[in-house]
């Protein structure tokens, strides 16, 4: 099963104001709408997150399942000498789900920079984090990242 973080849960994450404990908080972090609840459940267990702790972020509201599966980012709409026409939102809006994810991967290593990409609210945010994203993850995975905020 996939989850995602609800409202609440995104809130409760900037601000703390829902009490976790640090294996809880960073299973529940991992959780980016993409990942099975497998996929986490396998990446904390060295963390000694168990079902139970999952089971915990459902029951508090922070996590909602979802039967969908993640959605591609659109197609850049281009001019006519192929150039993208995508303004600040739509490429906050193709950039942050693969922050989120590449620094997500990162594990414990990019806790840290996995709460700031969460954080940032806007693309020049983003943007601001990219060469640490880089850093982090190295060039071939960042092209992605790259793609999406750039161009």
């Amino acid at each position: 099963m996939i989850y995602i973080k609800t409202e609440l849960g995104q809130a409760a994450l900037h601000d703390r104001s829902i009490p976790l404990t640090p294996r809880q908080r960073s299973a529940f972090i991992m959780f980016d709408g993409k990942r099975s609840a497998d996929d986490v459940l396998k990446a904390t267990a060295g963390l000694g997150v168990s079902q139970d702790d999952l089971n915990h972020l459902v029951t508090l509201g922070l996590l909602a399942a979802t039967a969908a599966a993640p959605v591609a980012a659109p197609a850049p709409a281009q001019n006519a000498d192929g150039t993208p026409t995508l303004n600040a939102q739509e490429h906050y809006s193709r950039a942050y789900p693969i922050a989120t994810r590449l620094t997500a991967d990162l594990g414990l290593r990019g806790f840290r920079l996995n709460l700031a990409v969460e954080a940032a609210t806007d693309l020049p945010k983003l943007k601001e984090l990219a060469p640490k994203i880089k850093e982090a993850v190295g060039d071939e995975k960042f092209r992605e990242l790259e793609r999406a905020l750039y161009y």
